[in-house]
């Protein structure tokens, strides 16, 4: 406040005053001035706060000399005892007992008056759940942690209750609480808790608890509660499955949840009279129908194709969420895309925050952007974000079939709670409707499938011969813009190339063609077509190159072509150097900067991961900006960043995968070549393939241009992490993560429970067994039966797969032949061709055919080794048989003709020759077969020697008998396919669970938790830590960075994050290479341990993830050795330093959160200076789209 000077009192004024009397308000009026003073004071109190503290010297003495509570009471140290005698040290018990408050069980809530609103009183609520918290529920009703845990969590408190593994429901309480009923207060108690070692001694047996008299719940049974649930049943099981018998079927694809895209949205204005947000152009009709599931609040799967507006729904959902007061996530599986959609939205909204590993942007707004891992810690951490959050929003789903981090995404999904509804975005994939089924089915709500059926920018594809200027316009289309395959551009173009090469055959003598051409014709090839589509104005152009040396090379070789007028060049020209003035003095000068600056302002420019990150943001915004005319790019351009060009041109099919080079999959040639045709601007994109060294193969071609791209395929494996997280939280099991994952999408769990119900009910209509008295032995019986059969099946199986079996079967051999038409009947093998025998067989006459009425007896047989003898006239059959038609192989062969016999038999089934007599060879071996049977009627003596199981064929003729046995048969029958469908519904079928039992063994034997499955310090570290966590938490365990300097252990965990080879070998200290070498036998021993426990990883495999290539590179640079030099010490190139450097950064935060919890302030303390060493100058200069 200004000082208001106050006139001096003139004699007409009156003397009066106020004082004010202390702080309690009070005033005086003072009527006699002091004479001096022209004013009295104000205030009897002294201007200023009054003095707080007493004097230091005091208060030191107070705290550490007379109440010396902080000193150690147990140091052994002479002079110290002395002194604590000295002090005279109140000891103060109950300060030890700590105990937070309980919450109070009552608030205050308002009455007010209904029609004016006024308060008029306030009652006391008593509220429910109040000892809820983040550390014990899964539930919203918990109470919210403190604020620094709210944006990502604690990894101690439980995640929210993912949304599809309901709560129990009155069913299963009612099952729990019968259980509970039966438990004996007397005897059969536990002595030893689970987990202790040891427990206590019950001995004295005087007090008896008595038992509950009433149990609520079996009360409760006795009442009908059927019609306490709701008809979400119904609704449920249309959601899920196909099989929906409750509701009347429409159209099975809309009960999914699936919904069919080609309804026209006449009324979308209509329906939406003011959308939350507009767009300046009328959106397509795949947008409209998006627009109005989002504002019924459903989730979408958008496939959509490249450039067709994919983004409108994104930002609908965000304006969404903005008018509800809600947040919403965006993550993509990408920084660079995060990056680019943080500026998009930042322009677009304004309120849009950014979460990377290592950048975090106003953490508060409404829509998060994040990578998908830190929306996976969040939802591990039990973030306090997840309580707002309306939508989630999954850009590129197509990278869930990433086999590294492709798992994340579906850890994600089912993690996610209820009440978010979500979005996928995707290119086109052919399975989206099963993907879309699958997260229906485990969310439990209706996913919609929305696809556009074509491209708004339709594609031209052409094969490129031309090599100088002569031929530069030998362009051949391949595939018209309706998807035509013309043959005829085909030969064409293998025309043009065969003309130049038998000249060039002629001249040279011949050459053997091969895939590899020399720098020089690349070179002429790359001018003579650039020069050609800059005529034709085809620019800009992506040149989508698969190594990184060839994209440098070729953008190199440009030196002559200049594609700027001057205007641009001064326009790239400025916009470079504003970009790079943020980088310090020497980091300017690096010469893939001094380079890429030569490159630019001719129009040319290089994109791939060896590209310094801050380089690359300068290509992407000039490319969008129409100023870079030809880039250069890998693969990696087409997924991370969203840049349509007017043409694309495709250096080569072929593309080194990490195993070994094949042509590029339709999906990946989609993906590149969706680049080319920019909305709006271009009628039809153009894709070139050069033939550089010859055209293609055709049907390569064909296949990549029209196949179909690649499938959704789960990518779902168990890592430590996750069971960890899981294991930490009692409520959430692995194996519900397992069951939900979209590899074990195809179990189709509610069918199989129908059928199970069904099963049950059929068991329970048929009529009792009566096994009582003589007939007790019958279930036993049909056990031991049912078992033989199968084992004497498995046994026959066994010998005719094996190789002797199958020589055993040759020509003449005599077998027992069962199936539906013989029961037991002997043959004789004729010849075998691939498994299957020609056999001649005897019958009763009349059962010759094959559609003969067989044994159709209502009772199949069991067991029975009684051979088959005619009871009338023998006749005979020659028949294909199968393997599992021969039931045994006998120890006689017979001499037979097979050639003549089967001649005979073919013969006489043609009809003039119907009535003739069997020829020689076959009515001589029917009656040898038929001497044979009745000289051994009970059963002939097999090959096998196993079959001693020689059961004496059971008289069953009693009809009685027959009866009562058939119906333990049907009964068994159906308790059988009971049991198996039992099972498949279990967890015991899980395809991962053997390896879950192989992780679990490893973490028990590592003592990350306990025999009883209880997480330990050990694990509760682990948890910390994303990738690599078993071998991170055991050097921190064992010490191996305590003795190491900040810098060194800093370049000792660049093992982590460098995935490289490299030719260079690192000169290091010799602390790091003890380091390096405690690090190998650590990475070793676990991988021992995991081949013990057969995790099917070599210990070699696991040693060799581990590159320690850039150590060296990190230890210079931690000890502040300029970017340029290091660039200089390794062959790696400079953008995958920085890349590596920014990953180690997160590790290190990792690490120093791990060293924490352990209580390790000291390696704390390291981590972050090492963290603070490496982070400067250029490797961690802010991206340019996040300014």
């Amino acid at each position: 406040m200004d000082r208001i000077n106050v006139p001096p009192a003139g004699p007409m004024d009156l003397p009066l005053s106020l004082l004010e009397m202390g702080c309690s308000g009070r005033f005086e009026l003072i009527t006699h001035p002091v004479p001096d003073q022209p004013l009295a004071p104000q205030s009897t109190l002294p201007h200023g706060l009054p003095p707080t503290s007493l004097s230091l010297e005091t208060e030191v003495e107070k705290q550490f000399l007379r109440d010396a509570a902080w000193l150690p009471i147990h140091d052994t140290d002479f002079a110290f005892q002395k002194f604590l005698k000295v002090t005279e040290r109140e000891v103060n018990v109950n300060s030890l007992i700590h105990c937070s408050p309980s919450a109070l069980h009552s608030g205050v809530s308002v009455v007010r008056d209904p029609t004016t609103g006024m308060l008029l009183d306030f009652t006391e609520v008593l509220l429910e759940n109040t000892s809820l918290s983040a550390k014990n529920s899964l539930s919203f009703q918990r109470q919210p942690g403190p604020p620094e845990e709210s944006l990502r969590g604690s990894n101690t408190n439980y995640p929210f209750l993912p949304g599809g593994m309901e709560e129990l429901t009155l069913e299963q309480i009612k099952k729990k609480s019968e259980l509970e009923e039966e438990i004996d207060f007397e005897n059969d108690l536990l002595r030893v808790p689970p987990g202790l070692k040891a427990g206590m001694d019950f001995t004295d047996k005087e007090a008896k608890i008595a038992k509950a008299e009433v149990n609520l719940m079996s009360l409760l049974s006795t009442l009908d509660i059927t019609d306490l649930q709701p008809e979400a049943e119904d609704k449920e099981e249309s959601k899920g499955s196909e099989e929906a018998p409750k509701l009347p079927r429409t159209n099975s694809l809309e009960d999914l949840g699936v919904k069919d895209v080609v309804a026209p949205c006449d009324d979308f204005y209509k329906r939406i009279p003011n959308p939350a947000f507009k767009w300046p152009f009328e959106l397509d009709v795949f947008q409209k129908q998006a627009v109005l599931l989002l504002e019924a609040h459903d989730s979408v799967f958008v496939a959509a194709h490249t450039s067709a507006g994919k983004t409108v729904v994104a930002e609908y959902a965000i304006a969404l969420s903005q008018k509800h007061m809600t947040r919403t996530i965006y993550t993509s599986p990408i920084k660079a895309l995060s990056n680019q959609k943080f500026r998009d939205f930042k322009q677009t909204f304004g309120d849009v925050g950014l979460l990377t590993g290592d950048v975090q942007l106003s953490p508060e707004s409404s829509c998060l952007i994040m990578t998908t891992e830190i929306l996976r810690s969040m939802l591990y951490n039990g973030s306090e974000v997840i309580r707002d959050l309306e939508w989630v929003i999954f850009d590129e789903v197509h990278y869930i079939n990433d086999a590294e981090r492709g798992v994340v995404w579906e850890e994600v999904l089912i993690m996610l709670p209820d009440h978010v509804s979500i979005i996928l975005l995707s290119a086109t994939v052919p399975n989206a409707l099963e993907f879309s089924e699958w997260i229906g089915r485990i969310k439990k709500k209706h996913i919609y499938v929305i696809s556009t059926m074509k491209r708004p920018v339709p594609l031209e594809h052409y094969l490129y011969t031309g090599n100088s200027t002569k031929t530069q316009k030998e362009m051949f289309l391949l595939v018209d813009p309706t998807g035509n395959f013309l043959t005829k551009g085909y030969y064409a173009a293998i025309d043009a190339k065969k003309e130049r090469t038998s000249k060039h055959a002629q001249s040279f003598g011949t050459k053997g063609t091969s895939h590899n051409t020399s720098a020089s014709q690349d070179r002429s090839v790359w001018l003579t077509l650039l020069h050609f589509l800059s005529q034709r104005q085809q620019t800009p152009v992506v040149a989508f190159t698969f190594s990184r040396t060839r994209c440098d090379d070729n953008a190199r070789s440009l030196d002559s072509m200049d594609m700027t007028t001057s205007i641009e060049k001064a326009e790239i020209h400025s916009f470079f150097q504003k970009s790079v003035s943020r980088l310090r003095g020497a980091d300017r000068q690096l010469p893939q900067i001094l380079l890429m600056r030569d490159l630019l302002k001719r129009g040319v420019a290089v994109h791939h991961s060896g590209i310094l990150p801050i380089l690359k943001e300068v290509i992407e915004m000039l490319f969008s900006r129409g100023l870079v005319k030809v880039l250069f790019a890998t693969e990696t351009f087409a997924m991370g960043v969203n840049m349509p060009a007017r043409t694309v041109v495709f250096d080569s099919i072929r593309k080194h995968d990490g195993t070994g080079f094949r042509n590029l999959l339709p999906g990946e040639y989609i993906q590149m070549a969706g680049r080319a045709g920019r909305r709006g601007l271009d009628a039809t994109g153009t894709v070139i393939i050069l033939c550089k060294a010859g055209v293609h193969e055709m049907g390569d071609l064909h296949v990549m241009m029209l196949g179909k791209p690649t499938t959704l395929q789960s990518q779902f494996r168990l890592t430590y992490t996750m069971i960890l997280n899981l294991l930490r939280v009692e409520a959430l099991r692995v194996t519900d993560m397992m069951r939900r994952s979209f590899s074990e999408n195809h179990r189709d769990t509610q069918a199989s429970e129908s059928r199970i119900s069904q099963l049950k009910k059929t068991l329970s209509s048929l009529p009792p067994l009566d096994n009582e008295g003589q007939l007790s032995d019958m279930l036993p019986y049909y056990h031991t039966v049912t078992e033989l059969r199968t084992t004497t099946e498995a046994l026959q199986r066994a010998i005719l797969e094996s190789v002797n079996g199958l020589k055993a079967l040759s020509v003449g051999r005599v077998v027992v032949v069962n199936n539906k038409q013989h029961l037991n009947a002997l043959g004789v093998s004729n010849d075998s061709v691939n498994r299957t025998f020609t056999a001649l067989v005897i019958c009763e006459k009349g059962n010759e055919e094959e559609e003969g009425k067989g044994n159709n007896n209502s009772f199949p047989h069991l067991y029975n080794t009684a051979l088959f003898i005619p009871e009338g006239p023998c006749s005979h059959t020659v028949q294909k048989l199968k393997l599992q038609d021969i039931s045994a192989i006998t120890v006689k062969t017979l001499k037979v003709i097979p050639d003549r016999i089967i001649d005979n038999y073919s013969k006489r089934q043609q009809p003039r020759f119907r009535l003739d007599p069997p020829g020689q060879a076959i009515s001589t071996t029917t009656q040898e077969l038929l001497r044979l049977a009745e000289a051994n009627p009970s059963g002939m003596a097999a090959l096998d020697p196993v079959n001693d199981l020689q059961l004496k064929s059971v008289d069953v003729v009693e009809d009685t008998m027959r009866l009562r046995f058939a119906r333990v048969q049907d009964r068994m029958g159906v308790q059988e396919e009971l049991d198996r469908l039992l099972f498949l519904v279990s967890d015991q079928s899980l395809s991962l669970l053997p390896e879950y039992h192989q992780r679990i063994k490893v973490l028990q034997s590592l003592q990350y938790v306990d025999s009883s499955g209880a997480v330990q310090l050990k694990g509760r570290v682990a948890c910390q830590i994303s990738s690599h966590e078993l071998l991170l938490t055991e050097l921190l365990f064992e010490n191996v960075l305590s003795p190491l300097a900040p810098e060194e252990s800093a370049a000792l965990l660049s093992c982590l994050v460098f995935t490289q080879k490299t030719q260079v070998e690192p000169h290091i200290t010799n602390t790091l290479q003890e380091g390096i070498d405690r690090v190998l036998s650590v990475a070793k021993r676990i991988g021992e341990l995991q081949r013990e426990c057969e995790i099917p990883q070599t210990a070699e495999e696991f040693v060799g993830q581990f590159k320690f290539g850039l150590t060296e590179v990190v230890y210079c640079w931690a000890r502040g050795m300029p970017f340029a030099e290091i660039a200089q010490l390794t062959d790696v190139q400079e953008g995958t330093v920085v890349r590596c450097i920014q990953r180690l950064d997160e590790v290190l935060k990792e690490v120093r959160q791990a060293a924490r919890i352990v209580g390790d302030s000291v390696l704390g303390s390291k981590m972050e200076k090492a963290s603070l060493a490496i982070r400067r100058d250029i490797v961690f200069t802010a991206s340019l789209y996040t300014h």
